[in-house]
């Protein structure tokens, strides 16, 4: 392995829109290409930003950074940067190894949902990341997090829809990223869609059915997990608990 540490030094008083800038376009286009970002941190006096992410190895980086390059994020990356001129002072980054593996293995874990309303319409969102499709809204589970609170208060941010879960449609692997999803079924209470972060480029409520489901979604993986959950009872076990003392948390049957 090997990691390229990236340092920004900025005006302190531009901290929250530098990191509105690295969270809008820089992570989901690494991201999306490839890249694992190890973590970010900023110093006390609040001007310097340093970044650390990880390659297997240096024909990766390149690799990635060639597709990072070509992607439309970048492009809009350099446009929004302009407007940061008098933000980001400098910049730099070096490549540095590790002397040993420290860490106990991690997996993401995210959850999805299907919701749909009184009238048999389901909820998708488009990221501003991923805009070749639409997708089953939810995101990631932060620690300690239930996995049902942790998809309530997903939809809640991105498009301001409360909602009631009924049960779960699925478990899904990626290997190549790690990532374990969840995938429940549940209802709208509410379906004014309000957009409240900056990740999502649109919301909308959607008549989906077997046959109209690829013009919606497009990527194979994402499509599989909605045409499961269309078709499923949502009628899968699932159980949240906590111990020393128990408490159930959320079953669903």
């Amino acid at each position: 392995m090997i990691y390229r540490k990236k340092t920004y030094t900025i005006k302190p008083e531009g901290l929250e829109t530098f990191n509105e800038f690295f969270h809008t376009y820089l992570i989901p286009n690494q991201w999306k290409n490839g890249s694992s970002l190890v973590g970010r941190w900023v110093n006390e006096d609040k001007n310097e930003i340093t970044a650390i992410w990880e390659y297997k190895s240096l024909q990766e980086y390149e690799q990635i950074e060639e597709r990072v390059r070509q992607d439309y994020l970048h492009k809009q990356a350099q446009e929004h940067k302009g407007k940061l001129k008098d933000i980001i002072l400098s910049s730099k980054q070096e490549f540095i190894e590790s002397t040993g593996d420290y860490q106990f293995p991690k997996h993401i874990v995210a959850v999805g949902g299907l919701i749909q309303n009184d009238q048999g319409e389901t909820l998708l969102v488009k990221t501003n990341w991923r805009n070749d499709t639409w997708e089953l809204p939810g995101g990631q589970v932060e620690e300690g997090e239930p996995l049902a609170e942790a998809l309530t208060r997903e939809i809640l941010e991105e498009t301001g829809v409360e909602i009631e879960l009924s049960g779960v449609s699925g478990v899904y692997q990626n290997v190549s990223r790690g990532i374990v999803s969840v995938v429940f079924k549940g209802k709208a209470l509410t379906t004014e869609i309000t957009r409240q972060v900056e990740e999502i480029q649109a919301a909308r409520f959607v008549k989906l059915n077997d046959e109209n489901l690829s013009d919606y979604i497009t990527r194979p993986h994402m499509r599989s997990r909605a045409l499961d959950a269309l078709n499923s009872e949502g009628n899968m076990p699932m159980e949240t608990t906590r111990v020393r003392p128990y408490e159930l948390v959320h079953r669903f049957n």
